[in-house]
């Protein structure tokens, strides 16, 4: 009985081990062209494609939406490592938006957003 208690907890931990998923925690920092922080940017970070995002036979949540704080930092928790999208919304500026391949443990992204452009009519 024990053996076979001890084999059933061995076969668990493998297969946990198996079916852990890499994860990143990403700090964003986001300034205008003059270095200055961006406050209350809307940020959307959303895993696209890379490891498995089931955990334990738990969905992993993969989208966050966020604003930036005063000092232009939003923080997301932990996602999968992979391809992720990263979109930026901002009153007075272009809007941003771009995928970024990461498969580090903790990984820090910087975004510099550009004044909006001229707008040009054909009529």
């Amino acid at each position: 009985m024990r053996t076979l208690f001890a084999s059933a907890l061995l076969l668990t931990f493998v297969a946990a081990t198996a079916l852990a998923v890499d994860m990143t925690k990403i700090n964003i920092l986001i300034k205008n062209q003059s270095g200055k922080p961006v406050d209350r940017a809307s940020v959307v970070v959303r895993f696209v494609e890379g490891h498995s995002i089931v955990k334990l036979g738990k969905s992993v949540r993969t989208t966050y939406e966020l604003r930036t704080n005063p000092e232009g930092e939003a923080s997301i928790p932990e996602i999968p490592q992979g391809k992720i999208r990263i979109q930026v919304i901002a009153k007075g500026f272009q809007t941003f938006g771009q995928i970024y391949d990461i498969t580090d443990p903790e990984k820090t992204v910087n975004i510099t957003l550009n004044p909006p452009q001229q707008q040009y009519s054909a009529h």
